[in-house]
């Protein structure tokens, strides 16, 4: 008999979504590395070279990404479309507090995996390199973030001018932002720590635990303003739990609330406790301007 329309309509609205969920893919590391810095400026901040934005929206103009976002981005003059952009262009502030938070919590990262979840620009598993972490693995919803932002972010500090990434002990003496493309230069023996990957949450969870070559389980997750859309909880989540060792730690760093979008710090607290899996405290807040937090979570 045929289908109530009602529940015709409900599997045709879950079929959407399921074709609307990103693949996750794994993206590998060009043999020239000038490649990956071709056309690009890079700007510091906290001595850490990072991708100028303004330039990859000239350059990635019309059809020159492949999911067409950065277009989609300018001409909507947004920093997020849900299911379309996740806002991995753009550095966003709790970013910094994250960074800020290593150095006084003196968080160690010595010979420890680390996941950078969301990771966008990609500095803090930047940070996590410098600081002498044993594997990084850099993951974004964009493919087109990972190759225009992440990956040439992670290339252009780890071949730096002067001095190679891993010590973090000189990272006081910035330099003011390059106006030129940067030549690879040195041996970059440190990208062999790291992975690069990109898709929905959940897909890159099974990418990660069903490959040829599954990893293993991270030690240390970081995430920075991935909290902001409650329809995401659930999948952010489940993917921590699945990825995350048993022995390992969450820092997660969010505003206390998402105007327009409905998350917030308190509202994923909640959740987290209700599921019963994690336990999650807050180690710090930052009361300037819009009030921040970074939250610490781990296995009951």
């Amino acid at each position: 008999s045929p289908k109530p329309a009602a529940a015709k309509h409900q599997d045709e609205a879950a079929l959407k979504k399921k074709l609307c969920v990103k693949a996750a893919k794994e993206h590998s590391i060009p043999q020239d590395l000038n490649k990956v810095l071709e056309n690009k400026v890079m700007e510091t901040v906290l001595d850490l070279s990072y991708v100028k934005l303004s330039v990859v929206e000239m350059t990635c103009s019309g059809d020159a990404d492949s999911e067409g976002i950065v277009s989609k981005s300018v001409s909507s003059h947004s920093d997020l479309i849900p299911g379309v952009y996740e806002g991995g262009l753009k550095i966003w502030e709790c970013t910094f507090d994250l960074m800020d938070y290593f150095s006084e919590a003196e968080i160690e990262f010595t010979n420890k995996t680390v996941l950078d979840l969301g990771c966008g620009a990609g500095l803090l598993g930047i940070v996590a390199l410098q600081c002498e972490a044993a594997r990084v693995h850099f993951q974004d919803y964009n493919s087109t973030v990972i190759d225009e932002i992440t990956l040439p972010n992670v290339v252009a500090n780890c071949i730096r001018e002067g001095r190679r990434l891993g010590s973090g002990k000189d990272r006081k003496a910035s330099k003011p932002p390059s106006k030129r493309p940067r030549k690879a230069k040195g041996s970059p023996e440190v990208l062999n720590r790291c992975r690069f990957f990109s898709g929905e949450w959940s897909q890159v969870s099974q990418l990660l635990l069903n490959s040829n070559n599954p990893s293993s389980k991270y030690d240390i997750i970081l995430t920075s303003e991935t909290i902001y859309n409650p329809d995401y909880y659930s999948a952010l989540h489940d993917t921590l739990a699945q990825l995350l060792d048993r022995n390992g730690r969450v820092y997660l760093a969010s505003k206390v609330h998402y105007f327009g979008v409905g998350g917030g710090i308190y509202l994923f607290e909640k959740f987290v406790e209700d599921k019963n899996v994690f336990r999650a405290s807050m180690v710090k807040t930052i009361d300037q301007g819009l009030q921040r937090c970074i939250m610490e979570i781990a296995f009951k």
